[in-house]
């Protein structure tokens, strides 16, 4: 299951809820797609759907699976679609666990049409943030891996403010082999400059230590 529409998954077991919540999104132009429990959720989920524009409308009580089994389940995936968790059975350490674990929101039943349709719009736009947040952070990690060991060491000692000589030094090469290096580092993490180069550093965790 794939799709390139924004669409909301609705995640209920019962089915009256079901159809409402997917009468009432779908008149506002939403792709949608239900499940009747967390395990028919994970089956059939494709590793794209966690890139694509969307969100979770999720009981917490369920057969099987809780709807905060399944959160935990999409965040060891490492998926990025944000929770909007809708229950009747709502109490405050249940969605206090549920917003400290990544919900985006939690909603009790019943809840209004200009409520819930307020919140699915926020949390599309959530998703776009996470979504482009991932990818950058990506970027970052591909420029960082296409660096060699001994790049990686200079690179280190460069942005701890080391000069050449002392990078030199401390390697046991010599300083037109650091220059080389350095510049091979610039091209292939596409930095700017030093400081450029310590940001990408840092947002790609590359431990300076």
């Amino acid at each position: 299951m794939t799709s390139q529409q924004p669409t909301v998954f609705i995640v209920d077991d019962e089915p009256a809820i079901r159809d409402s919540l997917t009468l009432l999104i779908t008149q506002e132009g939403i792709q949608v797609h239900t499940f009747e429990n967390a395990e028919s959720f994970l089956s059939s989920m494709h590793p794209l759907n966690c890139q694509l524009k969307s969100c979770i409308i999720l009981d917490v009580r369920m057969p099987g699976e809780s709807g905060i089994q399944l959160q935990e389940a999409l965040l060891d995936r490492d998926c990025l679609i944000p929770i909007i968790f809708l229950t009747g059975y709502g109490d405050i350490p249940t969605s206090v666990k549920a917003i400290k674990t990544g919900a985006f929101d939690f909603l009790t039943k019943p809840v209004t049409r200009a409520k819930l349709l307020t919140c699915i719009q926020a949390a599309f736009l959530e998703s776009e943030k996470r979504i482009e947040t991932n990818k950058h952070n990506q970027d970052i990690l591909t420029r960082l891996s296409a660096l060699t060991k001994r790049e990686h060491e200079v690179m280190v000692l460069a942005i701890q403010g080391c000069h050449n000589k002392e990078i030199a030094s401390r390697l046991g090469i010599s300083h037109r082999t650091v220059e080389i290096h350095r510049s091979n580092i610039m091209h292939k993490t596409g930095a700017l400059n030093l400081l450029d180069l310590a940001r990408i550093a840092y947002e790609g965790k590359l431990d300076s230590s």
